[in-house]
């Protein structure tokens, strides 16, 4: 059994929200995450753009910065980039058979491990700073074993209730224990849950009240963003698509003034990140097909206001989701956009949800596909949406691309 085979085996154990397994597991690693400064960026949406962004901001600052994130699309090693480069997986399967012997004496989870051996190559790389994003909540995931010198929260939405917590208030409070007392925080969370995160303590800066976005959008270019904070006034541009790309922009905007970086290392950052399989389109065969993890209803009303904001009207849209997800919310977002849905399932994910019983949930003509490459090819000419599960994305990624997809089965 290889490295990567043995680790994926581990997905089938589950979650345990806790830290002490992390904390034992990088204690006897050495703990490897103080040689580097660790920036959480958490939230139930636009996480890993704000930390995208974050990190090509810092990078472009002239700091060696390394980017966390999860779950990957296409490629293990897509989690873990160090200077806007992706660690090869040769190395990072090294990394990954030098922990695993403490992973396995300690018992280790599957995400615990990963945040774990990100630690290691970051560190062994000679990463200045890393931008990691936080995986389930915030209080209890394994990021927070790290001591950040700035926290990000995006924004809060109701997902993974089962385990945050049926409130919007409860999942802020579980996202706010990436907060810690006295020390910067940055957020995009309305203003009725502010006060969740400020009783941490933290020196907390809210988008529309310390800080002031000003919006242009540039439909398929992006947009113009002019940023006004205590730390200064900045105007950027981000390739990002939507309001909601824009919003995340401006986020890392104002987390990277938190940190010091000037309006040029912000500028440069901006303009050059790419995050894919959100809001990104790819030419295919004459056709052109937008991807995004919409999962959950948060993030399938911001896919559909993103449309209206590019001229969209109603399209064809392939769609497949997790069992777990508010089926009928999501769907209830996706339907005003949709000319008709085409469900399939993501092949490699035990948790997708059967097709057969999303059809049931649409109003709008549905039609089943056995895989997302026949979904694919019963696609008419002219735009297209694939979106839900970011696992299905990314099995319908690689179709598009011509990159070479994994084989492995996705639990997390």
């Amino acid at each position: 059994m290889t490295n990567l085979d043995w680790l994926y085996a581990r997905q089938r154990f589950g979650i345990h929200p806790g830290l002490g397994r992390v904390q034992d597991l990088l204690h006897a690693l050495g703990d490897p995450q103080r040689a580097f400064r660790t920036v959480l960026v958490g939230g139930t949406n636009g996480k890993g753009s704000t930390a995208s962004t974050l990190a090509a901001m810092l990078g472009a600052s002239g700091e060696r910065a390394a980017l966390f994130t999860s779950p990957h699309l296409t490629r293990f090693a897509e989690r873990f980039v160090v200077s806007g480069q992706e660690v090869p997986l040769e190395t990072v399967s090294a990394a990954l058979n030098r922990i695993r012997p403490q992973a396995e004496a300690l018992g280790a989870t599957f995400f615990e491990i990963v945040v774990a051996l990100a630690c290691r190559l970051f560190a062994e790389v000679g990463a200045e700073v890393a931008v990691m994003e936080v995986g389930l909540g915030g209080r209890l995931d394994a990021t927070n074993a790290l001591d950040p010198v700035l926290s990000v929260v995006t924004g809060v939405a109701l997902d993974h209730t089962e385990i945050l917590g049926g409130t919007l208030e409860l999942i802020a409070a579980e996202k706010a224990g990436i907060l810690r007392p006295g020390g910067p925080a940055v957020t995009g969370i309305v203003p009725e849950l502010l006060p969740i995160l400020e009783r941490t303590g933290a020196d907390v800066w809210a988008l529309g009240r310390e800080a002031r976005l000003e919006v242009v959008s540039r439909g398929w270019q992006g947009a113009d963003i002019t940023l006004e904070s205590p730390a200064g006034n900045v105007t950027f541009q981000t390739p990002l698509l939507g309001a909601h790309g824009a919003r995340n922009a401006g986020l890392a905007g104002l987390a990277a003034q938190r940190l010091g970086l000037d309006s040029a290392a912000i500028r440069a950052g901006a303009a050059g990140v790419r995050w894919p399989g959100r809001l990104e389109k790819l030419a295919w065969h004459g056709r052109e097909v937008l991807l995004d993890g919409a999962h959950n209803p948060d993030g399938a009303q911001a896919l559909g206001a993103a449309l209206r904001e590019l001229g969209v009207g109603q399209v064809p849209v392939i769609f497949g989701a997790a069992g777990d997800k508010d089926l009928a919310g999501v769907v209830a977002a996706l339907e005003p956009f949709a000319s008709k849905v085409i469900l399939t399932r993501a092949r490699l994910s035990p948790r997708a949800a059967d097709p057969q019983m999303l059809a049931r949930l649409f109003s709008v003509p549905t039609q089943i596909a056995d895989t997302p490459a026949e979904a694919l090819n019963s696609l008419p000419p002219g735009l297209s949406v694939v979106c839900g599960s970011l696992y299905l994305v990314g099995e319908v990624r690689p179709l598009l691309t011509g990159e070479v997809g994994e084989a492995r089965e996705r639990w997390q």
